[in-house]
């Protein structure tokens, strides 16, 4: 579908060089003005692409996934993502946005254009504006967290993780919900978090968990959180980090835990462990993420631990590709050819090392080390 600017307008930018601004979208299809608010990230780079995450229940919400994106983008490997939050607080609007038809549950007239403004009009905005990934993230809470599951009825969902926190159900969507995740063919993350303090909602909601677990698909991921110590209030400070390491958690590098049971442990070439991981990543998410030094490591120390040295060859050619300059992937490759019984290309391998650069704890005097021993051995 061709856009038009001339639909929708942006204007009233406030602190338009700071990291979070929020503006006034004028919306044709609500033909109204609405408040939001944007995160892009300090380092966001045009040539990268970036997940978007909509927040609704913005004034809520916003602040705490920004602060838990930053956090996990910085710490645990995850991409840097935008995200844009919808205000909905101001004269109640949410429960205009939100509603729904008693008797079948669907969303109102409001609530159909309110559906149309952030499909059609906000999204198709920020992926022309930005360099926005394939794979979007919607957060909600309450009535808010209800209403995602709308796109969901689509044949094709719009967003392929949904977080929701305590919702508050319309009609027959305990069981909507179950039969359309259970239909789609695409990856789908699915994340309900709910706290322990009974509502009048609990028992649909325990039930609409129930049968999504009961879902035997390989592209459904389902994560259920219950937070004892919360109430429906509170609820909303809880678990946003832990859906974070839910959905993202492919993202993380490869920690001691992972290394020893599922490396260890794993009958594959331990170089394989590596490769599918960062192919998972591209195909889930719809980007390649630069190569981790810390999963570059660990899958050193797993294949001399393992004696898997047929590994260094094809872990020393990513890492020439992604390290370059370093001694990393002379070296590993100079390893690999020590231990094939081939000790001269061993020692020129390690000789092209010893000219690079310094990385992690491979040192000038570790490769001079091997060239000396090489050449006491055999001679040269």
């Amino acid at each position: 579908m061709k856009l038009s600017f001339t639909i929708f307008t942006l204007f009233l930018c406030i602190n338009l060089g700071a990291q979070v601004t929020q503006e006034i979208f004028e919306s044709f299809k609500l033909q109204e003005r609405r408040e939001v608010q944007y995160y892009i990230p300090e380092n966001y780079d045009e040539e990268k692409k970036h997940p978007l995450i909509i927040v609704l229940d913005g004034e809520y919400l916003f602040d705490q996934v920004v602060a838990t994106s930053k956090v996990y983008s910085r710490f645990h490997g995850m991409p840097e993502m935008i995200v844009v939050g919808i205000n909905q607080s101001e004269n109640s609007i949410r429960l205009d946005d939100c509603a729904w038809d008693e008797e079948n549950g669907l969303p109102s007239e409001k609530g159909k254009k309110f559906f149309e403004f952030l499909g059609m009009e906000l999204i198709p905005y920020l992926d022309l504006t930005y360099n926005t990934a394939p794979f979007k993230m919607i957060v909600g809470y309450d009535i808010t967290a209800n209403f995602q599951n709308y796109w969901l009825f689509k044949e094709n969902s719009l967003f392929n993780a949904y977080v929701s926190i305590s919702p508050t159900l319309a009609p027959q969507m305990e069981t909507r919900v179950p039969s359309r995740l259970g239909a789609f063919d695409k990856q789908i993350f699915y994340q309900l978090i709910l706290e322990e303090e009974k509502t009048r909602d609990t028992p649909r909601i325990k039930e609409m968990n129930k049968a999504i677990e009961a879902i035997d698909k390989e592209s459904l991921h389902y994560f259920f959180d219950e937070y004892a110590d919360a109430d429906h209030i509170s609820i909303s400070t809880y678990g946003i980090g832990k859906s974070f390491d839910n959905i993202f958690g492919i993202f993380k590098p490869i920690s001691p835990k992972e290394y020893k049971t599922q490396i260890l442990t794993s009958e594959e070439p331990v170089m394989q462990y590596l490769t599918t991981k960062y192919k998972t990543i591209e195909d889930l998410f719809g980007f390649t993420k630069t190569v981790d030094l810390n999963d570059i490591m660990a899958i050193y120390a797993a294949s001399r631990k393992k004696e898997d040295f047929e590994s260094l060859k094809p872990l020393s050619d990513m890492c020439k590709l992604e390290f370059p300059g370093t001694m990393l992937g002379f070296y590993f490759e100079g390893e690999y050819y020590e231990q094939a019984g081939e000790p001269k290309k061993a020692l020129k391998t390690f000789e092209k090392a010893f000219i690079m650069d310094e990385i992690d704890f491979l040192t000038k005097e570790m490769a001079l080390e091997k060239i000396d021993a090489l050449k006491a051995d055999f001679g040269f």
